[in-house]
């Protein structure tokens, strides 16, 4: 038991460390024409658990039905439970900054027009996985680091209707709708 402990914290360790030389490296540049075709979210389960709601953009950015990839974050879930999203959590973590999860690696082999970083929280898993997401345009909220988002709203998590409104309001004027 002392021993995984200070495993755990050898691995957090490492990911920090991992996480800075991500964050201090140029983005990659993602070469996609305009236009939104496919869309990766990162939503944090714990403070906002409806994330089906993600899925409304399909409607609003007239998307084909598996354009949008949904992956949630829970500190605590149960593998055996059904969640309708694919869920990642702490215990993932690997060495360097790797994170073991099955669906994490689905989610990192495309490449996404739009990240939505919906979280607030300043929480490694959650930011390691929005540095490694390879996407033309990163958006989130203004609470964590600038390096990680492109573009920044800053509306309340809990509004999802207002987040949506803003998203488009500012993807049409860099002419992406």
């Amino acid at each position: 038991m002392f021993l995984k402990g200070f495993q755990d914290k050898f691995k957090v360790k490492s990911g920090l460390k991992c996480l800075k030389e991500e964050m201090e490296k140029p983005p990659k540049t993602i070469e996609r024409d305009k236009g939104i075709t496919s869309i990766g979210c990162i939503v944090d389960v714990d403070s906002f658990p409806n994330a089906e709601v993600f899925y409304e953009l399909i409607d609003d950015f007239s998307l084909r039905p598996n354009a949008i990839k949904i992956i949630g974050y829970k500190r605590e879930y149960d593998k055996n439970s059904p969640y309708a999203i694919q869920m990642f959590s702490d215990r993932d973590l690997g060495w360097k900054g790797v994170i073991e999860n099955g669906y994490v690696l689905e989610f990192l082999g495309r490449e996404y027009d739009i990240l939505i970083n919906y979280y607030t929280e300043d929480n490694l898993m959650m930011k390691l996985l929005s540095v490694k997401t390879p996407a033309r345009l990163k958006v989130g909220f203004g609470a964590l680091d600038p390096k990680i988002n492109d573009l920044i709203l800053n509306t309340p998590l809990s509004d999802f209707e207002m987040f949506k409104s803003e998203l488009k309001k500012y993807l049409k004027v860099l002419k992406e709708l």
